[in-house]
């Protein structure tokens, strides 16, 4: 919720339950939202959670149009991604990252669903994101932008390493389990692997697209 007003989010309405924060409150009064007091148990019969936080806010749709990255040098491209808890750790990442923008094509968990806000802590009300969207002409649509694609595969790609990742790119990941939706892959300009050294044979896409995404921030900062 706090997130959410310093980011100037449209925020309709707070509803608070006992033990809420009154800094919280303040700040949402400030900013004209109407504050609501409800009774004891009332929040935990309404929220998707079972020991929900004594602070439930409705908040309008904060998604992007595409041509809003038109101008972006970093975009992570979610195509088919099923979870709503990966897809909230991309999110916090992306933004984590100094992303200027996440695209969440069709095949995509909800933006808006509530362990994907969850996940993200707050990062969906900080970096562009849009929603919808054929992946494969999203690819099309950055790259005549002049933004290449990068596109993670388990197997057989580059190092991220051996990627310039400091030209205008756009990190591409697909499902937790079919990965790239084929058309996307060969669409996409270059592909990157993580290298792994243990038994496992691929890592959860949430924390490949970190390690990315903070492979793209590394090379940005000269290090």
């Amino acid at each position: 919720m706090a997130e959410a007003l310093q980011a100037g989010a449209p925020v309709e309405a707070l509803f608070a339950g006992p033990g809420a924060d009154d800094r919280v409150m303040q700040a949402a009064l400030a900013a004209s939202v109407p504050v609501h007091h409800v009774a004891p148990g009332v929040l935990e019969r309404v929220a998707d959670t079972v020991t929900p936080q004594p602070l439930l806010a409705t908040v309008g749709f904060v998604d992007v149009a595409l041509d809003e990255l038109a101008d972006a040098t970093f975009v992570v491209v979610c195509a088919g991604i099923r979870d709503p808890g990966n897809l909230g750790t991309i999110l916090r990442s992306a933004e984590a990252a100094g992303a200027d923008g996440v695209v969440c094509a069709d095949g995509s968990v909800d933006l808006y669903n509530p362990k994907t806000v969850r996940a993200s802590a707050g990062s969906v009300f900080h970096v562009p994101i849009v929603a919808g969207g054929d992946a494969l002409s999203v690819v099309k649509r950055l790259a005549g932008w002049g933004i290449t694609g990068v596109g993670a595969v388990a197997h057989k790609g580059e190092t991220p390493a051996a990627i310039d990742l400091t030209q205008r790119v756009a990190v591409v990941l697909g499902s937790e389990s079919h990965g790239l939706p084929a058309a996307v892959d060969e669409a996409v300009a270059r592909r990157v692997t993580i290298p792994l050294h243990g038994r496992a044979e691929s890592l959860n896409v949430g924390m490949a697209a970190a390690i990315l995404a903070f492979e793209v921030a590394r090379q940005r900062s000269g290090v």
